[in-house]
This record gives structure tokens, C-alpha cells and sequence, in this order.
């Protein structure tokens, strides 16, 4: 039964848009690029948009982060499966395939891009870079004591970004179990991190003031749906 899910094609029966903001808690470092970089920058910079060179944090990150905490949270014995081995909820959710089938995810991502608000407060205050601050660090070679200092670039504690996420209505059956599930992912992001260097406290972050709306002709509760991501 579940292989014949995965390949079937489901009727697209309307989308929910969840839109909201992720605030950054502790610094939070998404690397970007380093290559020709000038002598004195520094040395790890964090993923800019290209035209208004504010910090963005790609959908891509975000959706694997929360897949990979829920694949955590949903497997069996020690050792985290394969990605096409995801459980059933998990796969249909963020996408899955396997030699012989393809299963579409129901969760579109978007790139995240700071707030208007982000940018107006930033910009009346002094930071290393535009909305960055760089972390200066050390690793110690154990065997020889010495220091190799770098320098890590990072998204400033209370910047926020806009966030954006679409979820296809596919089956009416699964919208409750597929909506806690995802808020159950929020809920592990928000005791987790998002980007690099978490284990030393970077990166701590949290999605609030999450609203919903229907595209399409959905007989919907968004009421008791929105409740789901109010924890």
C-alpha cells in the first residue's frame, strides 16, 4: 500500500499558506561563499542576497533542518535511515524517492529575507558588517598548543525574517496529521539550531506569529489549525 502511495500522482484539492516570522535568537551563521575574497575580510561570511546584501536564509536550509529533526525523532534504533527510508508522514511531506517511484513533496519552502522593521533597526546602529557582527574564535591543535584564530561572520540576535511556506491539500484525511506534524517540527527547531557552530550556541532561533489561509475551496478550520503552532 504505501509503495503504490508513493507513486501515484494525488489531485491538488487547494494549498495553505502559513506565513510568519523567525527571529534570531542567539548569532546564527548560514556560510556563505569565501572565494576571492579581499585581504581582511573575514574569513567565514554568512549567505547574502545578492541585491540588497542583507543577510537571507535559504529555504533549503530551513526545510532540511526541520526534515532532519523529524527523520531523527521517527526512526528506529541508533542509527538515523536513509532519507528514502523516511517514514510515511515525513516522506509525503518534504518529498521522497527510491529506484522505483517519486513521491512530490506536499511543503513548498521559501528563501527567508529580513524584515523591513530588521532593516530600519540595524541601520541605526554601529555593527561590523550590514546587519553582521563578526565572532572572533580560536581552535587549539591539542598536540601543539598553538591558536589558529578565524573569524566568523554572523546574523546579529534580533533580527527577524519573514517566512513563508506552502503546504498542497492533497488529501483532506492527513491535513490534521500532517500540520502536527509540521508543527512538531517548529517545536524541535525552536530546542535546536539553524546553521553552523550550534553546539557552541549559535543559531538558536523561533517562528512566531504563524497565520494561516486557504487558496482554493477548502471547508478548513484555520482557527484550530493556527492553535497547533501557538506553543
Amino acid at each position: 500500500m504505501m509503495e503504490e502511495q508513493k507513486r501515484q500522482q494525488q489531485p491538488l484539492q487547494g494549498k495553505i499558506v502559513l506565513s510568519g516570522i523567525l527571529q534570531v535568537l542567539t548569532g546564527m551563521h548560514i556560510g556563505g561563499s569565501s572565494d576571492f575574497a579581499p585581504i581582511g575580510a573575514v574569513d567565514s561570511p554568512f549567505i547574502r542576497d545578492p541585491f540588497s546584501h542583507a543577510p537571507i536564509i535559504p529555504g533549503s536550509s530551513l526545510k532540511g533542518k526541520i526534515r532532519t529533526l523529524l527523520a531523527k525523532i521517527n526512526c528506529d534504533g541508533y542509527v538515523l535511515n536513509k532519507v528514502a527510508d523516511d517514514n510515511e508522514i515525513v516522506a509525503r511531506l518534504f518529498g521522497a524517492s527510491g529506484k522505483n517511484y517519486a513521491m512530490p513533496a506536499r511543503l513548498q519552502f521559501f528563501d527567508l529575507f529580513v524584515t523591513e522593521d530588521t532593516k530600519t533597526n540595524f541601520n541605526a546602529i554601529e555593527t561590523d558588517t550590514y546587519i553582521g557582527e563578526v565572532k572572533f574564535e580560536n581552535t587549539i591543535n591539542r598536540a601543539s598548543g598553538v591558536a589558529n584564530p578565524r573569524q566568523i561572520e554572523r546574523v546579529p540576535a534580533g533580527a527577524e525574517f519573514d517566512f513563508k511556506l506552502v503546504y498542497n491539500v492533497e488529501n483532506l484525511q492527513d491535513v490534521q496529521e500532517d500540520l502536527e506534524t509540521l508543527a512538531e517540527g517548529f517545536e524541535l527547531l525552536a530546542n535546536d539550531y539553524l546553521g553552523g557552530h550550534g553546539s557552541r550556541g549559535y543559531g538558536r532561533v523561533r517562528l512566531h506569529d504563524i497565520k494561516l489561509r486557504v487558496i482554493g475551496k477548502l471547508d478548513i478550520d484555520l482557527v484550530a489549525y493556527e492553535d497547533l503552532f501557538k506553543g
